[in-house]
């Protein structure tokens, strides 16, 4: 996971205009918020000026736009905004806005890319809420549409849009960062196909809709004041529109994104598995282990990587956080299948202390080793003190290894571990090594 810091606006920008469904005139006004605020709208024409939380648990409707709702208070149409601020890799703003719904521009989220570049943004002291995807999560709707998220060591996304009859298929792949956002996804503008636009203005919507805020698509004929910004214009406003969805999870992910179809129904509907899957992940780790925000995970076969031990004495299944380069946390799985509960006890499975302590030393030799200059080198034990056992640890306990560097001279390193199931101490001690070439 990325260890960047977050960040938020350096000063506020206005942007004035009218809103694309109600048809209202609004002003829209970006500010700096405080670590650890994400994203939220703020109605400042209602009494007492209501918060609404840039959330997926808020999503009340996803026709033809993304609408958060809290209680009676709406916002309309947040996903344009959302996304600039995403893309541009803004972590904390307010939006507040005299109106529910926020300016609709020429259709992309570009006016709201040069209001970031107007006032630029600055860095916070509080690390960036990141999370790697290490395992493919998979969502099909019934109308073909598909999104999978796989594994990816950066942000990427690859979308497929399909028209009606197949119309205007396009395909957009990029990875995304600042510069890419505002170049290649930001200007593509919002469409909507002929035979749509009289069912849409039946339900209320699209009351401030032009040719100046979106493309029509009519047969296979374009209407639009401009010609079009990119070949596959309409792709890359469903990758502009999928960014700003997913973000409604409240964290950003590394991985890679992959929409045939996608809408703000099934973008939607993703943003909260991610939601759900980080907070049970989460909610994995004992109160008392500092889980940070900017976690970095390592799986099994990174583990190895690192580590010379392997089955029947690899201690360690994956490591689930980094917090700067002194303190890690793994996790070690215990089964029945272990080889030494065969006979530690018979009719009264008990994992050895001996090897509680082997775990607490592989995590320690993760982190340390990982440092760029013991890149290739092997721990080798010197010495265990102040070790204590507190508790058994048997068949179905989840351990979670604590390890924390005291002092690194040279070759030789300390540290000091505790392992926890279930929020209690199992056992704990004070580890010496020494690094050595293999």
């Amino acid at each position: 996971m990325s260890a960047a810091v977050q960040h938020t606006l350096a000063g506020q920008a206005t942007l004035e205009g009218t809103s694309l469904h109600t048809g209202e005139k609004v002003t829209l006004t970006l500010k700096p918020a405080p670590e650890g605020h994400g994203f939220k709208f703020r109605r400042i024409d209602l009494p007492d000026q209501p918060f609404i939380n840039a959330d997926v648990d808020k999503v009340q409707t996803v026709e033809r736009a993304t609408t958060l709702a809290e209680g009676s208070v709406k916002v309309h149409t947040v996903e344009h905004v959302i996304s600039a601020l995403t893309g541009m890799g803004v972590d904390n703003a307010l939006i507040e806005m005299d109106a529910n719904e926020p300016p609709i521009g020429d259709g992309s989220s570009r006016p709201f890319v040069e209001m970031i570049k107007k006032v630029g943004i600055v860095p916070q002291n509080a690390i960036r809420k990141v999370w790697e995807i290490r395992e493919p999560i998979h969502q099909e709707m019934g109308d073909g549409t598909i999104i999978t998220i796989v594994p990816c060591k950066t942000f990427k996304v690859s979308v497929t849009n399909v028209g009606p009859e197949g119309r205007f298929t396009q395909y957009f792949s990029t990875e995304v960062t600042p510069e890419v956002y505002e170049k290649e996804i930001s200007a593509a503008r919002t469409f909507v196909y002929y035979e749509d636009v009289k069912p849409l203005l039946e339900k209320g919507l699209i009351k401030g809709g032009s040719l100046e805020s979106a493309v029509v698509i009519r047969g296979n004929e374009i209407m639009s004041k401009e010609s079009m910004r990119f070949h596959n214009e309409f792709a890359r406003h469903k990758a502009l529109d999928l960014i700003g969805d997913l973000m409604l999870a409240g964290v950003r992910i590394l991985g890679h994104v992959i929409a045939v179809k996608p809408g703000h129904g099934p973008n939607t509907k993703m943003a909260a598995r991610l939601k759900a899957e980080y907070t049970r992940m989460r909610s994995m780790v004992p109160a008392d282990v500092n889980l940070p925000d900017g976690e970095s995970v390592l799986d099994i076969n990174e583990v190895m990587k690192i580590l010379p031990h392997r089955y029947p004495f690899l201690m360690v299944d994956r490591i689930v956080s980094f917090e700067g380069d002194n303190l890690c946390t793994a996790i070690k799985n215990v089964t029945i299948n272990e080889p030494y509960f065969a006979g530690h006890f018979p009719g009264h499975p008990i994992m050895p202390g001996v090897l509680q302590l082997e775990a607490m030393a592989q995590v320690s030799s993760v982190l340390m080793l990982r440092k760029p200059e013991n890149t290739g080198k092997i721990g080798y034990f010197m010495s265990a003190d102040n070790v204590k056992w507190r508790r058994p640890v048997m068949p179905g306990d989840t351990i979670f290894i604590q390890t924390e560097i005291l002092r690194m001279r040279g070759s030789i390193g300390q540290t000091r571990a505790r392992c926890l199931v279930n929020g209690e101490v199992a056992s704990e001690a004070e580890l010496k090594f020494a690094l050595m070439d293999r």
